[in-house]
């Protein structure tokens, strides 16, 4: 940039100018040299102390429903600058939120207590404590003996025990979500397109819905649950069709079936509510069905979560997804998209039409396209749908305001327990603390409390409200998104938030190249795949 000097009282006004508070901000940047790599996002750039203006280098009309999803939280600049690099902020989250941390006692439990210098509504109570078991009849037992104050994802059976619990209240969830039976492309006999066909019409999903899942729970048509737009655009997924599966099987040269592992993580979903079983049952019917023998194997679950991420699993496996925003990019693109390594090798049909689908706001307009890319994911069986699971939590009678949000973890900071301490108990312990490079449930729920987004989801529905900024404002074709950001708002360190946190902290996700970026895994998969590619990363050989 060329600058030209000025005399006499312009020189004088401009150096006024540039020694005000309002130009004396160094605002931070991150950008890609260019759109060539293939994400969505060109730069982010603090353009002043409370505003922040992502440059798009194709249209996002869903913007605003992923910029308030947990894991573009933020934090502090210095702190990710200085923690990020060690692998330290795993641990160590500092945000604005209306909690943060005091304690995580590993194995057993993590206590945060209140914010008191909080910019919004305080807690009514001053500690949170979450506490896990992967079982539902254990946290079932917990919450009637009064131990707990709310828990996550009551068992199928408990249903109706809760309803009728004069001491309980029953708090359906209404999230959209899907089991499905994963399969890596890369990995014989996965590698035949007729093998997964074949076990795409060869299991009976309606008897694993009929057996194993609540009432208000549907055999999956498509991958994605039909409340949201788009879901169901396209064919409806293969019925069980025993004799055209054994034809595909022999085609594909296994007429007597092959050896092969099932493997799970042992964690209570409410689209896996008894994962041992649920596997035990895929196993029976591959056996029964199509002469293929599955050994059974859980795992630990951020090795599963790790492992499933990367595609480095030898076998089939089970897994699911529950909405986080509500858009169908959410299910297709994380799970389909050109960075998903979930599945192996992605297919073109797929990922273009994905490509092009996320760039039209009009879902009438974008209908056809979905409708495509549904086909094509039915065509070639990256995995199979098995089930929109129906799901609640359970809560004692005395807590006021509990509720499960359709969209994103549960604001337990809303919540009245009519005492000092809430205890909430999920389904497992945390990974971490660092949500940017996480995607497992329960880390999600334990990091809301304590780091804040720059928008935020309403209680009973998919609209979006404001968090950390008052708005967010797209120009004519959503290419470009200025966030307008709130003032006065300090982290729990007692440092003011800025336009420069909001900076690093999605600086630390998405640019490869920099220092931050070491997370967990490393792979900071949401980052990845909702925005379509991590920008400055290494080119593979």
């Amino acid at each position: 940039m060329k600058f030209r000097l000025l005399g006499g009282a312009m020189a004088v006004s401009v150096m006024a100018l540039l020694t005000s508070p309002a130009v004396a901000f160094d605002g931070k940047s991150v950008a890609a040299p260019d759109c060539s790599y293939g994400g969505k996002i060109k730069s982010i750039v603090a353009t002043d102390e409370y505003t922040v203006t992502f440059s798009m280098c194709s249209p996002d009309p869903a913007f605003k429903a992923k910029a308030a999803f947990v894991p573009f939280g933020i934090q502090p600049a210095k702190h990710i600058e200085e923690l990020g690099p060690k692998k330290k902020l795993l641990d160590n989250p500092i945000g604005t939120g209306p909690f943060k941390l005091e304690s995580w006692n590993r194995g057993d439990s993590i206590t945060m207590v209140r914010n008191d210098n909080y910019w919004g509504p305080k807690p009514a109570y001053k500690t949170l404590v979450f506490r896990w078991n992967q079982s539902g009849a254990g946290r079932l037992n917990e919450l009637r003996a009064g131990t707990v104050d709310e828990i996550a994802n009551i068992s199928p059976d408990d249903f109706d025990s809760v309803k009728n619990d004069p001491d309980l209240q029953f708090l359906p969830q209404e999230s959209p979500n899907v089991l499905y039976l994963g399969m890596v492309n890369t990995v014989k006999p996965f590698d035949n397109e007729k093998v997964r066909q074949a076990i795409a019409m060869g299991i009976d999903r309606k008897r694993i819905v009929d057996n194993f899942y609540p009432k208000g729970s549907v055999v999956a048509t498509h991958f994605t649950p039909c409340s949201l737009p788009n879901g169901c655009a396209g064919k409806d997924w293969y019925g069980f069709d025993l004799s055209a599966a054994k034809k595909l099987l022999a085609e594909a040269g296994y007429p007597n079936g092959f050896k092969t592992k099932i493997y799970y993580r042992d964690v209570f979903r409410a689209y896996l509510p008894e994962p041992g079983a649920v596997a035990v049952e895929f196993q029976t019917q591959l056996k029964k069905n199509l002469g293929i023998d599955a050994e059974v194997v859980p795992v630990e679950s951020g090795k599963f979560i790790a492992d499933t991420s990367a595609g480095k699993i030898d076998g089939l496996y089970l897994l699911g997804w529950g909405a986080d925003y509500p858009h169908i990019t959410n299910f297709l693109d994380y799970h389909f998209g050109k960075t998903s390594k979930l599945f192996g090798t992605t297919f073109a049909d797929i990922t273009d039409g994905l490509t092009k689908g996320g760039t039209i706001a009009d879902t009438k307009k974008a209908e056809p396209i979905y409708a495509a890319v549904n086909d094509a994911i039915r065509q070639h069986v990256p995995m199979v749908p098995i089930v929109h699971g129906a799901a609640a939590y359970a809560a004692r009678a005395t807590l006021k305001n509990a509720a499960v949000r359709p969209f994103g973890s549960p604001l337990l900071q809303d919540e009245i327990p009519g005492k000092d301490t809430l205890v909430f108990m999920q389904n497992a312990e945390p990974i971490s603390l660092y949500c940017g490079d996480e995607t497992d449930g329960e880390t999600l729920n334990a990091c809301t409390p304590i780091t804040e987004t720059l928008l935020n989801y309403a209680k009973d529905s998919g609209e979006i409200l404001p968090g950390l900024a008052t708005s967010c404002d797209a120009n004519a074709d959503s290419t470009v998104w200025t966030c307008h950001l709130r003032k006065g708002v300090k982290f729990t360190d007692g440092s003011d938030f800025n336009a420069n946190d909001v900076v690093a902290s999605w600086a630390a996700g998405i640019d490869a190249s920099n220092p931050a970026h070491v997370g967990n895994t490393g792979s900071f998969d949401y980052f990845d795949s909702l925005w379509g590619g991590l920008m400055n990363a290494k080119k593979k050989s």
